[in-house]
């Protein structure tokens, strides 16, 4: 065909690498949006990006973390246009409050401690593990979901989060606490209670 130019192999190569790392992407942006869909649109903008800005890439940095990068910043875009497009449905901060009181007694102290890891490290490269925390992770309310998977997963601070949810900083406290607490809930049930 006259006109069209082959792609030089070393664009072969860049586009090959950012494709196999594709599955990666997904299973990130998945976490972290908890909607399919909307993964698959924050995966195929940063691969975008990363294909047309290929020149930018010098290399002083691996190529996974630098598209994690990118990534990171669709999925708060993605975020932040979910919640201006449709509010989140309200959480119900009476039942989850008994909730958590009940792990309690009343002077402030757990009725049942946490139970120890026996192996943290090794239970934490367990596939099977990471199975059972992605299941915990995609019964969390999504606002508190999002929350957790902005601050614990793509390691965003406080204020940042906030500024890019619109949400108080108590507010955001509050959501990390609710987290964390239906994770441990949901993995001593689960995985820690095997």
């Amino acid at each position: 065909m006259r006109g069209i130019k082959p792609a030089p192999e070393s664009a072969l190569t860049f586009r090959n690498q950012v494709e196999a790392l594709r599955p990666y992407l997904m299973r990130y942006a998945s976490l972290t949006l908890r909607n399919r869909e909307a993964a698959e649109d924050a995966v195929q903008e940063t691969l975008l990006a990363a294909l047309s800005a290929e020149a930018s890439f010098a290399g002083r940095s691996n190529l996974r973390t630098w598209l994690t990068g990118i990534l990171k910043h669709k999925c708060v875009d993605a975020v932040r246009r979910a919640s201006r497009e449709s509010p989140l449905p309200g959480e119900d901060a009476d039942a989850a409050a008994s909730d958590f009181d009940a792990l309690f007694d009343q002077r402030g102290h757990w009725g049942s401690p946490p139970k120890p890891w026996e192996d943290p490290d090794g239970a934490l490269h367990q596939k099977q593990f990471l199975q059972v925390l992605e299941a915990c992770l995609a019964g969390l309310p999504a606002r508190t979901a999002q929350v957790f998977m902005l601050r614990e997963h793509a390691g965003f601070e406080t204020a940042e989060i906030c500024e890019k949810l619109e949400i108080t900083s108590n507010h955001c406290w509050v959501l990390l606490y609710r987290a964390r607490m239906a994770l441990r809930m949901c993995l001593e049930k689960n995985w820690f209670a095997r």
